[in-house]
């Protein structure tokens, strides 16, 4: 029987050497990790799942001047992906698909050609319930983030005033544009711990605070824009005009009450919508003013000292030449004092009137009012119109700026000429935004001669007028038509026109001037007495009793008053000759 082997004693001295050196090691390890390295482990394995995001800022409200928001941002949420971890699933593509109402393949097609992106929105400014619906579904790189929404509760009523922004809520039109720093804010940042899905889990610590945009009020009474959108509304498609525009401001503070346009459209839906659609046609559309300049012309000749209110003008026969070129007025009107020259519209009787002025008067009557110069709105792409040169006038010229051809206005300039008239020859500011002091003023004529062609102003909404239609019970209204041929390729249509009204209430005691234009009205009418003035008498009717603006008119007495009357109450009993 033989005896067992013995191992030698070099190999198991090799052994547990070489076990021991492996405890040791692995002791050395458990040591490094747990004790040595620990912090610097803990930063890197951290660093996986730590990110510093953004946290949104809350975008200003914006107000009209009553507190009625015009403008408000909501709660959203915008679904993003990391597209690579997304395609590594690719049987749970046709449900996210289907909740965000697009098919698998577009949806795959988007994710593949986007593949080596970190970061892919799928959708924006969604619900809360579709985000969280899209998470719920747990596929891997599937994610939220909340935003903000803009919305714009009284929708076309304020859009052109108001403008909107973009998928970024970074103002792109009007006033979202122009105070877009104000209202926009500061967002946050934050550190959080995400999931392996990228799922928010815990809100480590906050290194930036959101500042909130601040709110914006703005001079626009929501009440009176109504009244003037859906008057103007109404008015376009009635006469199945082209366009239209209507301004509304406080005579006392220049403050603007209302300015809408047509065709509008719904900035919360702009799916579809042509920017040309966007424009703020108030204060960016040019035209030629027409009549509703003469008023001007008329208190030039008043403070020249050479006319007055009864001063008669030869317009017979119903025309008359400078030059090679005729100046008609509609009806041959005879001998009639300069008053009646603005009641029934003369273009013969204003055109003798200017050319009796020198010609720096006139450019002057129409200069100082505004014509020519923005308005100070600092609405974005406001116009300021054109006034030529008096020096490169020609003799034919002369005249024709005396009834609003040659030159071009927008109704905001128009209406703010009009507010110098109504504030006795001062002329202030337009604004957008309230007013806490007095506006400063720049006297354009004097206070008697204001008081005067207001006066005379009346007569054109009295039945002998151009504008009956806009009267307004137990109020006193003082204003001027425009009916303003097209220019087209150069030359002077016959069947296109711009109707116009221009008018102050109440005239005894101004608080509200008002320009309604109607571009290229298409049915029946197109006289600015027949399609403008109504507009006018229906949104100041009710704006004055929203105003609690009392009467001055409660006999009714503009109805029946005409030139002859008027006359007799400006008390004078000159005449100065036939012109």
């Amino acid at each position: 029987m033989s005896r067992p082997a013995v191992a030698s004693p070099w190999r198991f001295r090799a052994v547990l050497i070489a076990v021991g050196a492996v405890a040791v090691m692995l002791s050395a390890r458990a040591v490094d990790l747990q004790l040595v390295s620990k912090d610097r482990f803990q930063i890197k394995g951290d660093a996986a799942h730590l990110r510093i995001v953004d946290t949104p800022a809350h975008r200003g409200m914006i107000t009209d001047r009553n507190g009625e928001p015009l403008a408000i941002s909501t709660p959203v949420a915008s679904i993003w992906v990391k597209p690579a971890e997304v395609l590594s699933a690719p049987d749970q593509l046709p449900a996210l698909a289907k909740l965000l109402g697009t098919d698998a393949k577009r949806l795959t097609d988007k994710l593949e050609s986007r593949v080596e992106r970190d970061f892919v929105y799928l959708k924006r400014r969604v619900t809360p319930e579709l985000a969280n619906a899209a998470e719920s579904l747990a596929i891997p790189g599937v994610n939220s983030q909340r935003e903000y929404r803009r919305y714009y509760p009284a929708a076309e009523v304020t859009a052109h005033v108001l403008g909107f922004t973009n998928v970024d809520d970074a103002g792109q039109e009007g006033i979202e544009l122009v105070f877009d720093e104000y209202l926009r804010g500061q967002a946050g940042k934050k550190r959080v711990l995400q999931d392996r899905r990228g799922r928010v889990i815990a809100e480590v610590e906050q290194l930036e605070d959101a500042v909130e945009g601040r709110d914006l009020a703005l001079t626009i009474d929501k009440r009176i824009q109504y009244l003037a959108y859906r008057a103007l509304k109404g008015a376009v498609q009635f006469h199945n005009a082209v366009s239209g525009s209507m301004v509304v401001l406080d005579t006392q503070t220049g403050e603007v009450l209302a300015m809408v346009n047509q065709p509008s459209y719904n900035p919360n839906a702009r799916r579809g919508i042509t920017p040309a659609v966007y424009r703020n046609r108030a204060v960016t559309d040019l035209f030629e003013p027409g009549s509703t300049v003469k008023p001007f012309i008329v208190a030039a000749a008043l403070e020249s000292g050479r006319y007055h209110p009864r001063s008669i003008v030869e317009t017979a026969p119903g025309r008359f030449y400078v030059g090679r070129h005729a100046v008609s007025d509609v009806h041959d009107y005879g001998r009639i004092d300069v008053t009646t020259v603005l009641t029934k519209s003369s273009n013969v009787g204003i055109a003798k009137l200017a050319l009796g002025l020198d010609r720096d008067v006139v450019w002057n009557s129409l200069a100082r009012v505004g014509f020519g110069a923005v308005t100070g709105s600092n609405f974005p792409g406001e116009q300021g119109g054109y006034l030529k040169d008096f020096h490169q006038w020609v003799p034919f010229e002369h005249a024709t700026f005396s009834y609003g051809y040659g030159m071009s206005s927008t109704s905001l300039q128009l209406a703010r000429a009009y507010v110098a008239l109504a504030n006795d020859g001062l002329s202030i500011p337009v604004s957008l935004l309230p007013i806490s002091q007095p506006p400063q003023s720049v006297r354009v004529m004097k206070a008697e001669v204001a008081r005067k062609v207001r006066a005379m102003l009346e007569t054109v909404v009295s039945d002998d007028g151009t504008a009956p239609r806009a009267r307004i019970s137990g109020y006193r209204v003082a204003g001027k038509t425009g009916t303003v041929k097209k220019l087209k390729n150069g030359v002077y249509t016959d069947d296109e026109y711009i109707a116009l009204f221009a008018g102050i209430v109440p005239a005894s005691k101004p608080r509200l001037a008002a320009v309604v234009v109607i571009d290229q009205p298409r049915r029946g009418d197109f006289y600015g007495g027949q399609i403008a003035a109504p507009v006018f008498s229906e949104v100041m009717s009710d704006a004055l009793r929203l105003l609690d603006i009392p009467p001055d008119d409660l006999g009714g007495a503009q109805r029946r008053i005409g030139a002859p009357a008027h006359q007799a109450a400006l008390g004078l009993a000159s005449n100065r000759g036939a012109l």
